[in-house]
Parts: C-alpha cells; structure tokens; sequence
C-alpha cells in the first residue's frame, strides 16, 4: 500500500509501506475511504516538534473494516467505521469513567494517512455507521475523527450551555467545530475570533453570533464590549501557541472557565488565573465518548462539520495538503487514497 512519511520539517512524502495486519486479536484492518492532515501535524511539518527519523503520519480517518481479530465483536468485515485519533481499549477503569484519551492501555496508529491501517483496540475504538453513509456526508463523518471531537471537548470542558457566552480563539478547523459545539450546546453568544473572511463565513454558519477580527488587548477589549463589560464565561483555546494561551486569559471573565485543546507550546500565568478564580480544563479530547452522539447528529444531518474541508486531494498529492495548510491556503485538508 502507499501512506504518507514525514522525514523531516517540510518534507511529507508519498510512499510505499507494508500493508496492515492483525497483530493483536483485538486488533482491525481498515481500508481508509478519506484522511486528512491535522494542525497537530503541523507542528512537525513546521520544524516545531522534532522530526529524528522518517515516520508515517496522520490520525484521522474513516473507512470500511477489511478484517478484524477473533476477539472483536462490535465491528465486522464491511462496516463503515470511524474511529478517534486516540485508540483507547474501552475497558479499563478510566475508559468506564468516560475520559478514554487516556486509556491506561491507549494505543497509537502507525500513519493514518494511508491506503490501510491497522486499528488497535477495535471494539473500544471504532464507531460503525447503520449503514454506508451518503457520499457527501464522508467529511463530516471524518471530522469526527478529531476536530469536531476536539471543539466538542473545549466547550464540555469550559462548561459551555444555555446563558453562557463563548469566545473562541482559533479560526482553524478545531476553532470553528468549538463554534459549532458551543452553539449546539445552547450559548446565549458565541464570538469567533477571526481575521480571515473564508474562515468567517464558515463561523458564522456554524453558529458564531459575533465575529471579531482584533487580537491582543484589542481582542480581549472587543470581547468585553460584547459580554457586559466583564469577558467571557468560556474561552474556548483551539490553537496551543503561548500568545493563543495569554488571548484566551485576557478574553475569559473572572469566575470563568477555559477550554484548553491546543497542543501546549507556552505557559499559562498560574497565579494570576488563581487570584481570578478562573478554572482551566482540557486536553486530548475523549473522541470515544463523544463519538456516538456527534455521529448520530451527522447522519441526521443536524450538524456538517465538514465543511471546515475546503480542500480536496488524492492521497498521493499529500504534500501539496500540508503546504496548503501551512500556507494557509486552506483550513482542512481532505485526502482520498486511490483504494477508496
């Protein structure tokens, strides 16, 4: 089969890999139908996170099961499934507390971008639709896989509902499904904070009741004149830079809450969040706890979160959709291995 590689900062190259195979008997095999690339990855592509060795990459997916292992059950061959980024067993004792990101037995994918992959944990994993979806709700079954999640995750962790406001900071694909969470979760307000009109318009039809273009303390002024002066009762963190860190403290109100699902890359000033009494959560979402719900809102056609896919490509053009992203150029790259 042919999987994406990253071999070094810039460098994600199309290449041929050994196909997957039942390792464990709990283990499945899927043929990928789409993947995409993720702003996660960008941190590598960028040279921000260490690249030491040519490695498959890539943790978003949905597909057809191919073959399982004897001791899946919930899942079989000819299933459409999708599954979260975070392969989580399903059983153990964190897993039946709800918070399977961090399964005492998680697991990782070997490069999701790719023709195939083997699915560790399947059972614990893997969400299979009634049927074969519709083509056109592929991406939003996709999304599901980590940034809608992701943006869900946020907003459950900032304790996002009716008679609350929300400013979300971060206008990429996790930033606009924390608009869509907030808004499906019943805010009063929902401000994106955005200075790219594509990315505007997807906002505000996920929801966004106000969109704001300054950053800074002129963001976090903007937010106040929208939320009686005092900021807002969530601030949803979508990007994980320091200065997205400091924007959504400034944004967020005394007695508030922050939803932290950027990839941390700065620190949070602690003792001033104390003296606020603003609480902060988050983290890898629990795409296996949210997957059930989420999905039966796509296949109800309730929510389309994949419309954060402005761009399409075949697999083999997956360098092309990392440097779209990078660039830019696009908000969420969709990949269509040639199997599919």
């Amino acid at each position: 089969m042919f999987g994406a590689v990253i071999h070094a900062p810039g460098d994600v190259r199309y290449e041929e890999r050994p196909d997957p195979t039942i390792v464990e008997p709990t283990d499945a095999v899927v043929r990928t139908v789409a993947a995409c690339v993720c702003g996660s990855d960008l941190w590598r592509y960028r040279g921000i996170s260490p690249v030491p060795r040519p490695t498959p990459i890539g943790h978003e997916f949905c597909g057809v099961v191919e073959a399982v292992g004897d001791a899946v059950t919930t899942v079989t061959v000819g299933d459409f499934v999708v599954g979260g980024f975070n392969p989580s067993d399903g059983t153990c004792p964190v897993c039946r507390k709800g918070a399977h990101a961090n399964c005492l037995n998680g697991a990782h994918y070997d490069g999701a971008q790719a023709e195939r992959i083997r699915i560790p944990w399947a059972d614990g994993t893997l969400v299979a639709t009634p049927e074969h979806p519709a083509e056109d709700q592929v991406p939003s079954i996709l999304a599901l896989s980590d940034v809608m999640c992701t943006g869900w995750h946020a907003a459950v962790s900032a304790g996002v509902g009716p008679g609350r406001s929300v400013a979300v900071v971060g206008d990429g694909a996790v930033g606009l499904c924390a608009v869509l969470a907030s808004a499906q979760l019943g805010a009063d307000a929902v401000i994106a904070m955005s200075r790219h009109e594509p990315r505007q318009r997807v906002a505000r039809e996920f929801g966004a009741t106000h969109v704001i273009a300054e950053r800074g303390e002129d963001g976090a002024a903007r937010v106040r004149e929208l939320t009686e002066g005092i900021g807002a009762d969530c601030v949803l963190e979508c990007v994980g830079t320091e200065d997205a860190r400091l924007q959504a403290v400034a944004c967020v109100r005394d007695g508030g809450n922050i939803g932290l699902v950027g990839v941390p890359h700065g620190e949070l000033p602690m003792n001033d969040l104390f003296w606020r009494n603003v609480g902060v959560k988050g983290g890898p979402a629990h795409c296996r706890a949210y997957l059930p719900h989420l999905l039966d809102l796509v296949l109800a056609r309730t929510i389309n979160p994949g419309l954060v896919f402005d761009l399409e490509l075949p697999l083999a053009e997956v360098a092309e959709a990392y440097a779209a992203m990078d660039e830019r150029r696009a908000i969420k790259s969709l990949l269509r291995p040639r199997s599919a």
